[in-house]
């Protein structure tokens, strides 16, 4: 069983239901928004454009990122719009997810002809 796999399965039918109704093709800006009232019509918590704030042995670092959104105050969901995701948009999530030591990120493209996601986590035991 995938560790919240309940909540990620409705933040990936929000982003669903967005792409069908928007498609591909606008800036990232724009699905942001539009997602923030999917996830108000869908009743997901949401923060959106959260900081972040990045530890290091403990001590919090000056340095802040901001995840487009966190939901459910505990995975990070980071969106893009581009024509497919490179490794170096994985790692923005992994380094996200080490910084905040939460469990879960998904990675949304919304910039290819059909919607494109992968759930990203750190635990150490593999899920299945």
């Amino acid at each position: 069983m995938l560790v919240y796999e309940e909540e990620t399965g409705k933040i990936i039918k929000a982003c669903m239901n967005v792409f069908n109704e928007l498609g591909n093709g606008f800036l990232e800006a724009v699905y942001q928004e539009a997602l923030a009232i999917e996830f108000e019509l869908m009743k997901i918590p949401y923060k959106k454009e959260a900081k972040i704030e990045i530890f290091y042995k403990g001590n919090k670092l000056n340095k802040e990122y901001y995840a487009d959104f966190i939901c459910y105050d505990k995975i990070i969901v980071e969106l893009k719009c581009v024509s497919r995701l490179v490794n170096a948009n994985k790692a923005q999530v992994i380094n996200y997810l080490h910084g905040t030591h939460f469990a879960v990120g998904l990675l949304v493209n919304f910039g290819e002809s059909s919607l494109k996601w992968e759930r990203l986590t750190l635990l150490k035991n593999k899920e299945k």
